[in-house]
């Protein structure tokens, strides 16, 4: 991986990362067409630089992030993020597996733009408008939900928005608590992968060039990811999920033509 590879990767995933899209499934994708997905340190990169990602909601939403007074928020999120922890650590070797395939990914996109066609009449108006009106348990079912994006493609933010307006959320709340979850469930992932690619491969760790490549990544990732935030909550006030879901059905099947062909394996 050169620093053209980071800065684009760093683009996808910002740009990607809080639409319901699939950010992974994008970075495997494009990383697929660059020819450098099979490399050790990019599977690290494309991890590794979601944490610039989420920092992006932790500055936009500060005051939410660091009123210490309103322990419920944070009890919340660690309620939530616990489904992502258990499953991410039971199911850790078959996931990391599935993250080789754009096959997977291709599928994935189809399946995930079809629900997303659908599911502003499937859930219409969600009561609650606020986060603080989110029960324990609705967080928890939510987080649930989330797990569904180990499979890559289908969009750790679609999971989380869909389970939230499930739960009856409405759909800027959902969006926003998506974002909010995003954050210990991303940093335990980065964390979690730069433990294991220490213990078992740590020369890349060790490297100084890749090291440069990581905080460049993931400065461009925080950049690109706050403008991408802005313009989501906008577009989805007024537009709901019907782009997206047409946009991820397109490009499902490109991949799986492309993949018929033989132009990317």
């Amino acid at each position: 991986m050169n620093i053209i590879h980071a800065i684009i990767l760093a683009i996808v995933e910002g740009l990607t990362e809080f639409l319901p899209i699939s950010s992974t499934g994008h970075m495997i994708l494009t990383s697929t067409f660059m020819g450098i997905h099979k490399d050790a340190f990019t599977k690290l990169f494309e991890i590794a630089i979601q944490l610039g990602a989420i920092l992006s909601v932790v500055v936009l939403y500060w005051k939410k992030f660091f009123d210490f007074k309103k322990w419920h928020f944070y009890l919340k999120l660690i309620i939530a993020v616990i489904p992502a922890l258990v499953f991410g650590k039971l199911f850790s070797d078959k996931i990391d597996a599935l993250l080789e395939s754009p096959t997977t990914v291709a599928v994935s996109l189809l399946v995930g733009g079809i629900v997303l066609l659908f599911i502003d009449n499937i859930f219409k108006k969600g009561t609650i408008r606020e986060e603080k009106d989110i029960s324990f348990q609705q967080g928890f079912i939510i987080g649930c939900w989330q797990c569904l994006a180990m499979i890559p493609g289908v969009s750790r933010s679609a999971a989380s928005i869909i389970g939230g307006m499930q739960q009856n959320l409405s759909r800027n709340v959902a969006a926003e608590f998506s974002f909010f979850l995003a954050v210990p469930t991303m940093a335990a992932a980065t964390g979690y992968k730069l433990l294991k690619t220490y213990q078992e491969s740590p020369e890349i760790l060790h490297n100084k060039e890749n090291l440069m490549l990581l905080a460049i990544g993931n400065i461009v990732a925080f950049i690109v990811a706050a403008l991408a935030i802005k313009f989501f909550i906008h577009f989805l006030q007024k537009n709901g999920f019907r782009l997206f879901g047409w946009y991820r059905i397109a490009l499902g099947i490109i991949v799986l033509v492309l993949l018929q062909m033989g132009i990317i394996q």
